[in-house]
């Protein structure tokens, strides 16, 4: 097992292809010249009213802006330089590329490049987030065919092992290194726009390299773990991975009811076959916006991870405004993994519950991060949110879950349960934070303080599970 930093000349590399770019590409160099001009105007002069409007350009603009995010829990914060690029060869397709490399406080870090084909069908794309309508305005947020086309490395030096199933203990902590490949491509493809009805399909290439984490507060992994209680800690071959899923997004009662069901099946074929296994996923989200004006929370496939335009044809960043938003939400996610006789699915792509998981998606927030592992997991969560003052808002939520060793024990019995409540900042494009203090666990309390790590309205970055 190997243990690798990104070179810092990587980030020289990074700035000098994009200075070369402006120097020779016109239509770049146009981009280059408005965002300067746009950062002369916010950031030109200095008073307590321009810092906002000045951090917002510098985070969120193109080509160039910072990057910055939590980039997993336990690894620190991440910041670095993001580069995004976008092209209109007809009047029916729409490309965009995001280039994007950040360096955590630990020492961890994330490189990538995604590119992003919308095929418009109808010769223009127009898509407004914000509430909608039973009868589909242009207020409701529109499905496209979409290509991704990516390849994303991250290396991160601090991760949790507990042990597999619901009964283990916060003791037994370990800590892991691993570093991740990812390459591959993803398409969305609707079939019926009145209900917002989408196929999507994937297919990934992921390589996964372990190495020990001494010097922690907590042993190393392999010190306290082996292979048959860490399955995939001696070897990780790689994966070729697949995925096929139906995603239905529709709009009622006059945008105050907003689904957004994902159902996928995934499957991972190992060049070890022992490590081979399937996995179905249902994501069930409902939002409940209390105001016409309150965004959908879903991301927008028509864009990079370090893209928040509004549209295609528009590229832009929305407004930070002061509208009074709000919505109740509930989810239910249920993860089940299928084996083959004497197949065991690695320990590191088995989903958890506690804290956040390696994606830095929240569940039973009072635990530790990684805290509940095993190949089978449910959760429940009910949530509140309302905005305060201009984009700061305050949340509460309660968590109920449970994950399983064999599928046929995932059920509604001896959940874990959670509460939290804390503040939000959704500013326009930029990326959401959150502080959030949880509660009612049978392990005490836990804070978490975290800023996502793709732009608000951009699409997600793939799963590291």
């Amino acid at each position: 097992m190997r243990n690798t930093r990104v070179p810092p000349a990587v980030f020289v590399a990074y700035l000098t292809l994009s200075a070369s770019a402006y120097a020779q590409e016109s239509n770049l160099g146009a981009d280059f010249r408005r965002e300067g001009e746009a950062i002369h105007k916010s950031c030109g002069s200095f008073s307590f009213k321009s810092i906002g409007g000045c951090a917002y350009t510098l985070f969120t603009d193109h080509p160039l802006h910072i990057a910055a995010g939590s980039i997993a829990p336990q690894n620190g914060f991440g910041f670095g330089a993001a580069f995004v690029s976008h092209w209109t060869p007809n009047e029916s397709w729409r490309l965009s590329w995001d280039v994007d490399a950040v360096v955590s406080t630990n020492a961890s870090w994330r490189a990538g490049a995604y590119m992003t084909a919308v095929w418009d069908r109808h010769g223009r794309i127009r898509v407004a987030p914000g509430a909608g309508t039973a009868s589909g305005s242009n207020l409701t947020v529109r499905e496209y065919p979409v290509f991704h086309v990516l390849a994303q490395a991250i290396s991160l030096n601090t991760l949790d092992y507990f042990g597999l199933g619901p009964n283990t203990s916060d003791t037994a902590r370990s800590f892991y290194g691993m570093r991740e490949t990812i390459a591959g491509a993803n398409a969305t493809w609707p079939i019926v726009a009145k209900w917002n009805i989408s196929f999507y399909g994937e297919a990934n290439g992921r390589f996964v390299d372990l190495r020990p984490a001494r010097g922690r507060t907590s042993p190393s992994i392999t010190e306290l773990y082996s292979p048959a209680t860490a399955p995939g800690l001696d070897r990780q071959p790689g994966f070729a991975q697949f995925g096929e899923g139906v995603r239905i997004r529709p709009v009622f009662a006059g945008g105050h009811v907003r689904l957004n069901y994902f159902v996928e099946v995934k499957e991972y074929v190992a060049s070890v076959s022992t490590f081979s296994f399937q996995r179905l996923t249902f994501d069930l989200n409902h939002q409940f916006p209390l105001y016409r004006q309150t965004r959908t929370l879903a991301p927008n496939s028509f864009n990079g991870p370090d893209d928040c335009s509004v549209s295609t044809g528009t590229h832009s960043c929305p407004a930070v405004t002061r509208n009074f938003e709000g919505s109740i939400a509930v989810r239910f996610l249920m993860n089940q993994s299928f084996t083959g006789t004497g197949h065991v699915v690695p320990f590191y792509f088995q989903p958890t519950l506690g804290g956040s998981d390696i994606d830095g998606n929240g569940s039973l927030g009072s635990y530790q991060d990684y805290r509940f592992r095993a190949p089978n997991n449910l959760l429940v969560r009910a949530s509140f949110e309302h905005s305060l003052y201009g984009p700061l808002g305050f949340t509460a939520m309660v968590d109920e879950g449970k994950v399983a060793l064999a599928r046929g024990d995932l059920d509604f019995t001896h959940l874990r349960h959670s509460y939290s409540v804390g503040l939000t900042l959704r500013a326009g494009g930029f990326p959401m934070v959150w502080l959030l203090f949880s509660f009612g666990g049978r392990e005490g309390t836990h804070t978490t303080a975290a800023m996502n790590s793709s732009l608000l309205g951009a699409s997600t970055r793939p799963s590291l599970y």
